[in-house]
């Protein structure tokens, strides 16, 4: 077990969640306000997509990151930032017999560019999702290739940003693994990313499969969807782990009550508490995770 436990808080996300909840932040002001939220109610890191403020749809625009990043600074409160690289992979297939007619949801980008924001703003961690993936029940596909992720890592490494490696499936990890056998990763952390179908699946024994199949040492953190986020972040911590809670994988509290990102990491403290661990401090985090502090 994990005594001493990071928690990161997942604040959007980029799924068609808005209209399902008001509390799911869109604006930079917004989505800066749920990460001082997060960071009063205890949470460690802050893992940051942005959206566009008029449509609440997905975005890339750096001037979005810039301004999240912007207002967290201003706010005078200490947290670790955490901003995704993960957009830029999406594919649509043209459905039925004409495939590539693809749909309006395609965004897909090289590995650079999926970067231009890390780049220019230097987060303490960015994201690398380590593989594609099936992502849903349509005709989406997350593309990231073995060329784009060795790209991808390699211009992480550059700019001496902790990559933090998304792990959606065995075959992730096992990638993930060869890029640091071939030089291209510096002692990054592992996220285990359980129940997106259709990766893997979010239960004990695939949690557990992953974990062992870890490298010594690492530092790594697990998470659920929707209605396991609370009972992988039991798991998590009770196989060794740190834990991700927040409205990107999760909108409810209880059954019919709708979260806050706040609510969702002071019931997560309460689960750890109660098993005995505690929460780290965003300074003991960097410790941990072996980070410098960034302005």
């Amino acid at each position: 077990m994990n005594h001493d436990v990071i928690i990161t808080c997942a604040l959007t996300g980029a799924g068609d969640t808005t209209a399902k909840s008001p509390h799911v932040p869109v604006t930079p002001k917004q989505i800066a306000a749920a990460a001082v939220e997060a960071a009063k109610a205890g949470a460690t890191v802050v893992h940051c997509h942005v959206r566009d403020p008029a449509t609440g749809k997905f975005s890339r625009d750096v001037a979005l990151y810039r301004e999240v990043m912007e207002r967290i600074r201003e706010a005078d409160i200490d947290i670790i930032v955490n901003l995704t690289a993960g957009m830029g992979g999406d594919l649509e297939i043209g459905s039925g017999e004409n495939p590539m007619e693809f749909g309006p949801n395609t965004d897909l980008v090289g590995p650079l560019t999926r970067l231009a924001h890390v780049e220019e703003l230097l987060p303490e961690i960015c994201t690398l999702d380590c593989g594609t993936l099936n992502f849903g029940d349509g005709d989406t596909i997350y593309v990231s290739t073995p060329a784009q992720l060795r790209a991808g890592a390699k211009r992480i490494q550059e700019l001496g940003v902790k990559a933090e490696l998304e792990i959606f499936d065995t075959g992730h990890l096992w990638f993930a693994k060869q890029m640091i056998k071939e030089g291209l990763l510096d002692d990054p952390l592992f996220q285990l990313c359980l129940g997106i179908p259709w990766g893997a699946p979010a239960d004990t024994t695939t949690m557990k499969a992953m974990v062992d199949n870890l490298p010594q040492g690492a530092v790594w953190a697990g998470f659920g969807i929707g209605r396991m986020q609370m009972p992988m972040a039991a798991q998590a911590v009770l196989l060794g782990g740190n834990v991700r809670v927040g409205l990107e994988d999760n909108l409810w509290l209880d059954k019919g009550v709708l979260a806050t990102n706040g609510q969702l990491v002071e019931r997560a403290t309460e689960i750890l508490s109660r098993l005995g661990a505690r929460v780290l401090t965003p300074a003991e985090g960097r410790q941990k995770m072996g980070l410098k502090q960034r302005g």
